[in-house]
């Protein structure tokens, strides 16, 4: 009995201990499955909780500052941001997608079915917010607003439609529209820059954005509340660009182009002894506040982007080398032969020359020959390094976007007539500003500096951030330099570039007329042409460098000399007052032909040959010059006038005939 006792009893104990245990276990278990979710909790899902607990109790914001301006060398603001307003929406708390869509677009002016597909495609996304309408005017947003804001005009946030919402943003505005529009570029509807200094000055250009979030209580009071920007504050671009300047040469452009039904034009002004562009424009040009109606090709900078065959303006080169290296003299004759030369069987006629000639004559006329015999004699490893030495093959280093270095072979990679071909400005692709430069740096002594378009960067307070120091690098002496400036003044007065003699000043400078290479033949298209000038006012003292670029004229007349030389001439004659620059007492040949007439037609002559056209012709008011000096040629350099018989302008259409090929033009 008492074993049967002791046996219940242990028996009971054990039932007992095995519940006890068993209530622990699951104690264990209980409490470790709280402790694996609350670590998964704190750990695993801890920067998603916090983000819920932020999102529950915090309110986030950004604003950007508004974008830096860009500004002309005399502060006229050429591009400015301002304050606009973008209307949103939340379609997760729109119902009525039809109705809201309906009353939406009658007060947007566009089809309710553009809206209405929006808000759908974002409530099938289950999206909480999409744009309606960006970056509306001030006028156009307060139509808006009558119609959709509550009776509270303080809460713009809240419009009558539920699900639509009003947030700050900025809106680019270009004052001058078209105007200069290639040089300034344009930013897009997220204000990044896309194109010209908008895109090359991003970095200074772009607003900070600033992030303010505020922290509040259950019943919306807030507690804590902080502000932080991503970056600093936008600055300023000034640019070396003359808006009146800029003006006029865009305006002569224009006329120009449409005078010789060219394609398209390029014109550029620099100050040969900065750097600083003045002017750069192209035709046909685009408005910046409309950037989104033009095409790529439009929008494109062919000043810097585009390369082109030069043609004459290239002997600038050959000479120049020829003359630094002490083998040849302007003075210099040169034998033509029979007004052609054969280079590696290719046959080169030249109908400005066929005895006996001048070297300051042939660069004068325009002559092939003359500039062939000087490459020979240069050598292809020394009028190669002369290329390079002058800018070409490689990027001016200018402050615009995806400018082309151009296109330029070594010597080893040259053909039997490659020397030939490039003394006179074939076989080799530059940019407008290239050649600009190159004259630049003949007009500056023999020192290229390097061109700019970026003058300063300013603070948001004014204050100067940075200034532009451009380098400096001789090229040629100056005793080179001069001599190549008076061979360039002697085709402005007898060679190929009489149009481009001013009235008042004088100039000097060079035409090319270049057939074009045709994608479609395959070959030199006859019926395409590059018409150029490019020179510089005044002679002894330059001050600006004009290059004049028209693509494919097709006037009957229509080398550099006959369509480009008049176009430098309405730009210098213009800029050059503005500038302040005193005239030299030059008379432009119409216009001293026009004074002699006149005064014959008063006095009655009727025998006008045998009258004295220099005692007729009137030095300038402004300036008047008693004499001038007399260089080695024979021709004055500062005469009070230097009247020349009327005559059209020698065209600058030197053959290039190749055997196997066909032509080029010069």
């Amino acid at each position: 009995m008492q074993k049967r006792r002791t046996a219940k009893t242990q028996n009971s104990v054990q039932t007992i201990f095995t519940r006890y245990m068993f209530i622990i276990a699951l104690f264990v278990i209980w409490f470790g499955i709280i402790g694996v979710r609350l670590v998964h909790l704190q750990v695993s899902q801890n920067a998603e909780l916090t983000g819920r607990a932020q999102g529950q109790r915090r309110s986030e914001s950004k604003t950007r500052a508004l974008r830096g301006s860009i500004l002309d060398r005399s502060n006229r603001a050429l591009a400015i941001s301002v304050k606009a307003k973008s209307l949103y929406a939340d379609p997760r708390k729109i119902e009525d997608v039809q109705g809201v869509s309906t009353r939406v677009a009658a007060v947007l002016k566009v089809k309710p079915q553009e809206i209405a597909e929006k808000i759908n495609e974002g409530k099938a996304r289950n999206k909480g917010f999409i744009w309606i309408a960006r970056k509306l005017d001030e006028e156009t947003y307060d139509k808006i607003n009558e119609q959709l804001k509550t009776a509270d005009a303080k809460k713009t946030d809240q419009p009558k439609i539920e699900g639509l919402h009003w947030r700050e943003e900025q809106k680019r505005s270009y004052p001058y529209g078209a105007l200069g529009s290639h040089v300034i570029g344009f930013s897009d509807v997220d204000d990044k820059g896309l194109a010209g200094v908008e895109l090359s000055q991003e970095e200074m250009l772009r607003g900070a954005v600033s992030k303010q979030w505020k922290d509040r209580d259950r019943l919306g009071r807030v507690y804590e509340e902080s502000e932080n920007e991503e970056r600093e504050p936008p600055k300023d671009v000034v640019l070396t660009i003359s808006n009146s300047i800029q003006y006029k040469v865009e305006t002569a452009l224009k006329n120009g182009v449409e005078a010789a039904k060219a394609k398209s034009g390029i014109a550029i002004v620099l100050d040969p002894r900065t750097g600083e562009i003045l002017a750069m424009a192209n035709h046909p040009t685009f408005d910046l506040n409309k950037f989104n109606e033009a095409t790529p090709e439009l929008i494109k900078n062919h000043a810097v982007q585009s390369n082109q065959t030069p043609g004459s303006v290239f002997k600038l080169v050959t000479y120049a080398g020829a003359l630094e290296e002490n083998l040849i003299r302007p003075a210099d004759e040169l034998d033509c032969g029979n007004g052609s030369i054969e280079v590696a069987t290719r046959v080169f006629n030249d109908k400005h020359c066929v005895s006996r000639i001048s070297y300051t004559d042939a660069f004068s006329v325009s002559s092939n020959i003359g500039a062939i015999r000087t490459g020979q004699k240069m050598g292809k490893q020394k009028f190669y390094d002369y290329v390079r030495k002058f800018g070409f093959g490689q990027q001016t280093g200018i402050e615009l976007p995806a400018e082309s270095k151009g296109l330029l072979r070594s010597p080893e990679g040259w053909s039997g007539d490659s020397l030939a071909s490039l003394s006179i400005g074939y076989e080799i692709g530059v940019t407008a500003l290239q050649s600009a430069s190159a004259f630049a740096t003949i007009a500056n002594g023999g020192i290229r500096v390097k061109p700019h378009i970026i003058k300063e960067i300013r603070n948001a307070d004014g204050t100067v951030f940075s200034t532009v120091e451009p380098e400096k690098v001789p090229i040629v002496s100056s005793e080179t330099a001069a001599n190549v400036r008076q061979m360039l003044q002697k085709v402005v007065l007898s060679g190929t570039g009489k149009r481009a003699q001013l009235n008042g000043y004088s100039s000097a400078g060079k035409t090319g007329t270049a057939w074009k290479y045709d994608e479609k033949l395959k070959k030199i298209n006859d019926d395409k042409y590059v018409s150029s000038f490019i020179g510089f006012a005044t002679v002894d003292n330059p001050s600006v460098v004009i290059a004049v670029v028209l693509d494919e004229p097709r006037v009957a007349m229509r080398d550099g000399g006959q369509v480009s030389a008049p176009i430098f001439r309405e730009i210098a004659e213009q800029i050059l007052p503005e500038l302040d620059i005193a005239p030299d007492g030059f008379a432009r040949q119409d216009v001293a032909q026009e004074i002699i007439e006149t005064k014959e037609k008063k006095e009655g002559s009727a025998d006008a040959d045998k009258k004295d056209p220099v005692s007729k012709i009137a030095a300038p008011k402004t300036k008047p010059e008693t004499g001038g000096k007399t260089s080695k040629d024979g021709n004055q350099k500062n005469p009070v006038v230097r009247p020349q018989p009327v005559a059209a302008a020698n065209s600058s259409k030197s053959d290039v005939k190749n055997k196997a090929s066909g032509k080029g033009k010069t």
